[in-house]
């Protein structure tokens, strides 16, 4: 049928016309929500410089993601928290002087997302700038179906966590 391709639409701060462009009185943060897609998602790859600004780019990258294949809101919100906390970790510890990168890799399945957080930093360890654990991997843990950490290919951690692309 004719324009089943196009976008459904979400209103967040304004209208998006039928034609999925935004009209002259929408927000600022107005977006297109697209239908999901039926067929297999191919997996996404980012690396960013690991600063506290660049967190915000690794979360940019989930909302796309979970708009391709049609992760609720729900789940997107859990994923979101333990992404940011994942990232944030390795802004904060990995790297003890200069400057290195997190690897964000998003693998869509048909039940599921597995979001892995990699580094090439010092690895898992105690935290000059803490006096005990953290409540970091205890939250991501709760938030995620599933989770495994371990040594990074190259040094530093990885992190990976399961998410369901639907709910319960």
């Amino acid at each position: 049928m004719a324009g089943e391709n196009f976008p459904t639409h979400a209103h967040r701060g304004g209208r998006i016309a039928d034609s999925g462009h935004r009209d002259r009185a929408s927000g600022p943060y107005a977006r297109t929500r697209f239908a999901p897609s039926s067929r297999p998602v191919s997996d996404f790859h980012l690396t960013v410089p690991a600063r506290p600004e660049n967190v915000s780019i690794v979360r940019r990258l989930l909302e796309g993601v979970a708009d391709v294949v049609g992760l609720p809101g729900d789940v997107l919100e859990d994923v979101r928290l333990a992404v940011t906390e994942a990232c944030t970790n390795v802004v904060r510890h990995a790297y003890e002087e200069g400057e290195g990168a997190i690897d964000v890799v998003v693998r869509p399945r048909s039940r599921s997302v597995e979001i892995v957080i990699s580094d090439e930093g010092r690895g898992m360890g105690p935290s000059p700038d803490t006096t005990g654990p953290g409540l970091g991997l205890p939250l991501i843990s709760a938030l995620a179906d599933s989770v495994e950490l371990r040594p990074g290919r190259r040094g530093g951690s990885r992190l990976a966590m399961w998410f369901p692309t639907e709910l319960a």
